[in-house]
């Protein structure tokens, strides 16, 4: 199965970029995060792809995430639901055989920090349920939160800028505490130019002058399967690159 997470930065700004992308890379699940735009504003050529069951989650211009599960995984829909601590169009979820797959977009936090913490402690309570029923679950999507200071280019470093914090840190070790992997940086472990999204100005993708903000965190039985989980830099205009896992 191949996994992708992309925050597209605007889906109506990147649907050429996103359609030619799916039709090259044909992945089985993905995960789209930052569509800033409300179910009946997404393009319909991909809102009806032919292929896949989608379910758009937005707001006009801010937030929102997306699920398209291509219909070789499921002969019939797919429900997708939200767990209760879905605010701003943030998460959505489904049941894709026995594994359940979510995109995430957890809050920046330069505006409301506090939201950012409840949602990052939401997220990993719900996690948790998984762990202790024994179920499995692949999360996918911009965390914003660069979890080691591997993650960050080294000019860009600062532990007292949001999203390199301690206390941010902290709550992603304790969602990786739930039962979780990251394959990227398990399948990159030391890869100091591994990253996802760049600041976009002075060239700084093009020189890769970037964090690892976007990831795919999968249950450990899934995990011990992952084979690969590049970032493609070069894909795309959004300030994100698409990051794709391949489990078998």
């Amino acid at each position: 199965m191949k996994i992708a997470t992309w925050n597209i930065n605007g889906i109506r700004a990147r649907e050429a970029q996103v359609l030619e992308w799916i039709g090259r890379e044909q992945p089985d699940v993905l995960c789209l995060q930052e569509l800033k735009a409300t179910r009946e504003q997404v393009p319909p050529a991909l809102a009806g792809l032919p292929d896949y069951w989608s379910y758009w989650h937005g707001e006009r211009a801010y937030s929102g995430v997306a699920l398209i599960v291509h219909k070789r995984c499921c002969p019939e829909p797919p429900a997708f639901t939200h767990p209760a601590f879905d605010h701003e169009t943030r998460i959505v979820a489904a049941d894709i055989g026995a594994v359940t797959v979510a995109s995430v977009y957890v809050p920046n936090g330069g505006k409301d920090y506090g939201a950012k913490i409840r949602f990052l402690e939401a997220l990993i309570a719900w996690a948790e349920g998984f762990q202790r029923e024994g179920r499995s679950l692949v999360l996918c999507g911009d965390v914003n939160v660069a979890h080691r200071d591997i993650d960050v280019h080294e000019k860009e470093r600062k532990a007292t800028v949001i999203g390199q914090l301690p206390e941010e840190r902290a709550l992603l070790d304790r969602l990786l505490g739930a039962g979780l992997v990251d394959l990227g940086r398990t399948l990159h472990p030391d890869n100091a130019e591994y990253f996802s999204w760049w600041p976009p100005w002075r060239g700084m993708r093009q020189r890769n002058i970037g964090w690892r903000i976007d990831y795919v965190l999968a249950s450990a039985p899934v995990a011990a399967r992952a084979v690969s989980c590049p970032s493609f830099r070069e894909v795309g205009t959004s300030d994100h690159a698409p990051v794709v896992a391949t489990i078998p």
